[in-house]
């Protein structure tokens, strides 16, 4: 996925948000005065977001100049140095929230699901998004799973089927929806149909489904559904996931679980823009 026009996108609309008409308090700094500042990670986590990061000075200022001693991927320490950022004073703290906020809330995202990945390791199950996101920031927090190891679902409505209860009602019933599903969808577009129950999921492997969601089922039940459908259709668990019952839940031998928490409850990494004297 090329993020280049995301990103400009994100960066515009942050710096619009925040600077307005202009940033009032960096008129206390001289305009021509230099500087030099520090990005400290307070806490261990998984780094994420440095090109929107990036892009936030560099459109205020295309001469500033930033070093990385880390990667988007990498595990950080507490009290570890990040980078280092040099250039115009005034630039640079008028980036500075808004930089520090997209690499703060991606890198909570890439740790997030870090965690979640990290306790199915070897097991056969992927730790999926879902399109629970902060608005705005879509393709933002799917780039931030992926650094963080996880695998992303469709991005939005336009590019993949999610069969719910409410399609399934509306249309008729499980064979009549997924018929529909298969004349509609374009080549390569995946299909998935959500079930709540044995039967239900009993019914949509008998119409052809290939990929299953297994709505709030408990243990039990989702290993009886993993038995049920054999090699016959790829099967996702999802509802109220956590770290304390992911583990179990991979445990079951469903192929799949998604996550809604690595993107919409998420708690933003603590860092820190230390300026030094240049």
């Amino acid at each position: 996925m090329d993020l280049t026009a995301h990103i400009e996108s994100n960066v515009e609309a942050a710096l619009a948000e925040d600077i307005g008409s202009g940033d009032l308090t960096a008129h206390l700094i001289p305009m021509g005065q230099e500087a030099r500042a520090t990005i400290i990670s307070r806490e261990a986590a998984v780094l994420c977001g440095s090109a929107w990061f990036e892009a936030c000075f560099r459109r205020l200022d295309a001469r500033v100049e930033i070093k990385w001693f880390v990667r988007d991927g990498d595990v950080v320490a507490a009290g570890q140095t990040l980078a280092e950022i040099s250039g115009n004073a005034r630039t640079m703290l008028s980036a500075e929230r808004p930089a520090l906020n997209f690499l703060q809330t991606l890198s909570a995202t890439a740790t997030a699901t870090r965690q979640f990945v990290e306790l199915v390791r070897d097991t056969h199950a992927k730790i999926m998004d879902t399109r629970k996101t902060l608005p705005g920031l879509r393709v933002a927090q799917k780039y931030a799973v992926k650094c963080g190891g996880g695998e992303n679902q469709r991005v939005g409505l336009y590019d993949g089927i999610l069969i719910k209860e409410n399609h399934i009602m509306a249309a008729g019933g499980i064979r009549e929806v997924l018929t529909q599903a298969v004349n509609i969808a374009a080549a390569g577009v995946s299909i998935q149909i959500e079930v709540e129950s044995l039967d239900e999921l009993e019914q949509a492997l008998a119409a052809g489904a290939k990929l299953i969601l297994l709505d709030n089922f408990d243990l039990e039940s989702l290993r009886a559904a993993v038995m049920l459908a054999g090699a016959r259709a790829e099967l996702e668990a999802s509802g109220g996931i956590t770290l304390e019952t992911v583990r179990a839940v991979a445990g079951t031998g469903v192929h799949r679980i998604s996550v809604g928490s690595l993107t919409k409850d998420i708690k933003a990494v603590d860092l820190s823009m230390r300026f030094g004297s240049r």
